[in-house]
């Protein structure tokens, strides 16, 4: 039987292969229209990986086309699958008055289109919820089953990572009010998770590199603290300087320390945006830049050695998904408690 840490090794390097496929077959060269041999873009690899697309390309060959669902003034709501943009021989072509450019979906008209279409990225956050319903169910059922007892299976791995976040995370940061706050740093720190582990998949989304996503996030973030704030955090806001000194003196103080504070609400979340979606893009794309390396010079020496540096990151970025995860939750319960921290 394999052990966890040789699985894990095996899988990786399984995936690296899958992941470096779809490079295999343009470096290899297909006959252009002018009988010349293609030439490897390490770019469209790149962007074609850490986009968001309207079709999931599992592997090269196997591809999945999601549905499309756009509304105009000019023409409605409309549903119908990606699949109808592609010709015969994969070639994008309009449909029913649409066009599609790099994903980006317009009217042949020239009309605005609102889409909210079923992505890649869209597809890997059902899934990243239903593996998060699907194990903590699991969790949940095992925490019944085992009251009193030592934890087992599913429940034994995932209750140290639960004991850690609220010991170590929320009530730390929080206070003694921490426990209102579980619900969300508990999923948000499984959802980035479970998202970033995704992500390492050959053939997956690159979801929480998406700045949509990270936005989201960071905007909730930024909610759950405005409205948890207590009088003596929005007092600080507009009284930072307290009663040090009368107000007439520091009037002038305030004209430069109140831009400050306010837009010091929003930079915190927005940091929180960046952070993660900055880390998660990086790797991606330092991981396959490694990988073009072979095709650029053909070379089997850098091939290799590049396959031995892409094995490395990609070990690397087991950690890295685990760290954004901490990352991200810890600052949230950070901004949470100083929101709802007592006067001093």
């Amino acid at each position: 039987m394999l052990k966890r840490s040789n699985f894990l090794t095996i899988n990786k390097f399984l995936a690296i292969i899958l992941l470096v496929m779809p490079g295999l077959v343009w470096a290899g060269g297909g006959s252009g229209k002018d009988g010349e041999d293609e030439q490897f873009d390490p770019s469209e690899l790149i962007n074609h990986h850490i986009s968001d697309s309207h079709v999931w390309e599992i592997t090269h060959g196997i591809v999945v086309h999601l549905p499309v669902i756009v509304y105009s003034e000019e023409k409605g709501l409309d549903i119908f699958s990606s699949a109808n943009f592609f010709g015969e021989h994969e070639e994008v072509k309009p449909y029913n008055g649409y066009v599609m450019d790099h994903d980006h979906i317009t009217l042949e008209s020239g009309g605005h289109v609102f889409d909210i279409s079923i992505t890649k990225n869209v597809l890997f956050l059902f899934i990243d919820a239903l593996i998060l319903i699907l194990v903590f169910s699991a969790v949940a059922r095992g925490y019944k089953k085992n009251a009193g007892k030592a934890p087992k299976g599913i429940q034994s791995f995932f209750e140290p990572i639960i004991v850690f976040v609220r010991d170590d995370i929320a009530r730390d940061n929080i206070g003694h009010k921490y426990e209102r706050f579980m619900p969300f740093l508990l999923t948000v720190f499984f959802f980035i998770w479970f998202g970033n582990l995704l992500g390492l998949l050959p053939g997956a989304a690159n979801m929480t590199g998406n700045i949509s996503v990270t936005l989201t996030l960071a905007v909730i973030t930024l909610i759950i603290t405005l409205f948890s704030g207590r009088k003596t955090y929005w007092l600080h806001i507009v009284d930072p300087l307290g009663k040090s000194m009368p107000w007439a003196g520091k009037l002038l103080l305030y004209i430069i320390l109140w831009p400050v504070e306010i837009i010091g609400i929003f930079t915190k979340p927005f940091s929180l945006m960046i952070r993660l979606f900055a880390n998660i893009t990086a790797g991606h794309i330092l991981i396959l830049s490694i990988i073009s390396l072979a095709f650029i010079f053909e070379s089997l020496t850098i091939g290799v050695v590049g396959a031995l540096f892409a094995t490395v990151m990609n070990m690397l970025e087991l950690f890295v998904a685990v760290l954004q995860a901490y990352v991200f939750t810890l600052l949230s319960a950070l901004y949470f408690g100083q929101a709802v921290q007592e006067h001093h």
